[in-house]
């Protein structure tokens, strides 16, 4: 039997997104307060407002959009409606400059682009605590692209000399133990090229402290990595306990009016743990809070106590450095013997 047709609803476009920070002036006009950089090796973190030929910038005044000017009371939003992946005019118009049209095409999300955004800025505030000798490596997921995102930047910030893992907001997935053996690795020796900088042997190995973070939003295979990087004694984890959720599924089932079921599957025995994180989580090492202040003024402790924390352990435990080539043995052919 087919389930009953259901009334169909009107669907309301959705916004398109300019990948920009809009701010309202004191004149009521509307300005581009920052435009979101892109990211290459993302073909979603496309910037609508940095696409060759647009040369849209922060302090522009957004003046129309396709033609009909931007009210002052609710802004571009409404002209936006049903406007992504689209092209779009707009008419824009730079501080002492007369204005001038443009052409963008708009995004049906920037989820994605202000993910990467929010990344580069937590890789550059590493480097400004570390005075640049900290890595770091964000896991949204323990899935396709988790681990692509991993292995992007793995090498590079590999190749400092500690490492701050962050694994907040982890959706999970399945590829929590391929992380892990990486992180695992230790440096048994290094591979000398000429005129190349030395690597490790095995490559993508740690050269010194790692520091986890964690949060309440980390579960199912992000809950699996936190309690692996304990267990394994990899380094601590700072921030709040994990969201304690690692029973796993598989395809739902699916019901003759639509929905769906799905039945649990895969429960989850650790070492240290046993059964214990299912509904509790795992605890951090070092117990730091986001609070609504912190958030509101942009700040992130936990960031800032994960490379402090790191420091330390630095201090106390130098980084792996290639040997001294002075001494090595030469390679060299023997001279010819004197001509009779």
């Amino acid at each position: 039997m087919r389930p009953a047709a259901r009334p169909e609803q009107p669907v309301t476009p959705p916004v398109a997104y300019l990948g920009a920070d809009l701010a309202q002036a004191a004149d009521g006009s509307w300005q581009i307060a920052r435009v979101l950089p892109g990211e290459s090796s993302d073909p979603r973190a496309r910037s609508p407002l940095s696409a060759p030929g647009t040369a849209v910038f922060a302090g522009s005044i957004l003046l129309q959009v396709d033609g009909q000017p931007v009210d002052r009371a609710s802004g571009p939003a409404p002209l936006l409606t049903g406007a992504a992946r689209k092209p779009v005019e707009l008419t824009v118009a730079d501080p002492g400059s007369q204005p001038r049209r443009v052409a963008v095409i708009p995004l049906a999300s920037d989820r994605r682009l202000r993910y990467q955004d929010w990344v580069v800025g937590n890789r550059q505030r590493v480097r400004e605590l570390s005075d640049g000798q900290a890595g770091y490596l964000h896991v949204p997921d323990m899935m396709g692209e988790g681990w692509a995102h991993f292995h992007r930047d793995l090498r590079g910030e590999m190749a400092r000399d500690m490492l701050i893992l962050d694994v907040r907001q982890n959706r999970g997935g399945h590829v929590s133990q391929l992380v892990v053996e990486k992180l695992a690795r230790r440096i048994m020796g290094w591979d000398v090229a000429r005129g190349l900088r030395p690597f490790t042997y095995p490559r993508d190995a740690p050269r010194g402290p790692v520091v986890a973070l964690a949060d309440e939003f980390a579960g199912s295979d992000g809950d699996m990595i936190t309690a692996a990087l304990r267990i394994l004694g990899l380094g601590p984890v700072v921030g709040t306990r994990t969201w304690g959720g690692v029973i796993g599924i598989e395809d739902p089932f699916e019901l003759i009016d639509g929905t769906a079921v799905t039945v649990p599957k895969y429960a989850i025995w650790l070492d240290t743990y046993g059964w214990g994180v299912e509904n509790h989580g795992v605890d951090p090492d070092v117990e730091v809070i986001i609070s609504p202040a912190d958030w509101d003024a942009g700040r992130d402790p936990q960031l800032h106590t994960a490379v402090r924390l790191a420091l330390e352990a630095l201090a106390s435990r130098p980084a792996a450095r290639p040997p001294d080539t002075s001494g090595r043995p030469s390679r060299r052919r023997p001279p010819l013997p004197p001509r009779p």
